[in-house]
């Protein structure tokens, strides 16, 4: 039987991507736009596309909050990409103080404007970048991803992780660390779109629907 998953839909994720995704690993794939949906998933993606604060005033409207996080308390296995994984943190700075859904300790703040070398570099952090681990990946969805391999980014703001064993992979840019993906039980988020980041995105996909 294809596995089942879930995918949050608030009005600002990057579903089509995300779906067509899961359909290309053999995925059942649903979308959940209410607390039931969002309860009887089997396993729960949460994307996001754009700034925090509108992503979560979304799921605010929808009512999607508390489920969230009760899904979350459940075990089942849970993905956030991008602004989803950046609202699994307590709070962002991003266009003011919002509040997230405090999963995983932390905050997100601004991808610092200059590099280690203090010169200016772009932002947002757009392109491939290499994945470098901080704690083992095995038993992950990164599991599936050898370190050294790049995989696509897009973002201005990064999550900062309160607690050191809650982050699991971490990218340079320009010699500044960024934080790339954080775990905590069974939560998982990925900075970066494993939709967009061809054959090394796909298996992480395909490592989550065996989680």
């Amino acid at each position: 039987m294809p596995p089942a998953v879930t995918v949050v839909d608030f009005g600002a994720g990057n579903l089509r991507s995300v779906c067509q995704a899961l359909d290309h690993c053999g995925a059942t794939v649903a979308r959940a736009r209410t607390a039931d949906q969002v309860m009887a998933a089997d396993r729960l993606i949460l994307p996001g596309v754009g700034a925090f604060g509108a992503c979560f005033a979304g799921l605010r409207d929808q009512g999607l909050i508390e489920p969230l996080r009760a899904f979350a308390a459940s075990g089942r296995p849970f993905l956030g990409i991008c602004v989803g994984m950046q609202m699994m943190f307590d709070e962002s700075l991003e266009f003011g103080l919002h509040p997230g859904l405090g999963l995983i300790p932390g905050r997100v703040e601004p991808v610092p404007p200059a590099g280690a070398d203090g010169r200016a570099h772009r932002i947002p952090h757009i392109g491939w970048n290499a994945l470098r681990p901080v704690a083992d990946w095995a038993g992950t969805p990164l599991a599936a991803i050898v370190p050294g391999e790049s995989v696509y980014f897009i973002h201005s703001f990064a999550g900062h992780a309160s607690n050191p064993a809650h982050r699991l992979a971490e990218c340079d840019y320009d010699g500044v660390p960024l934080l790339a993906a954080v775990r905590r039980d069974n939560l998982t988020g990925c900075q970066f779109h494993p939709e967009k980041s061809g054959p090394m995105g796909l298996r992480l996909l395909g490592e989550f629907l065996r989680g």
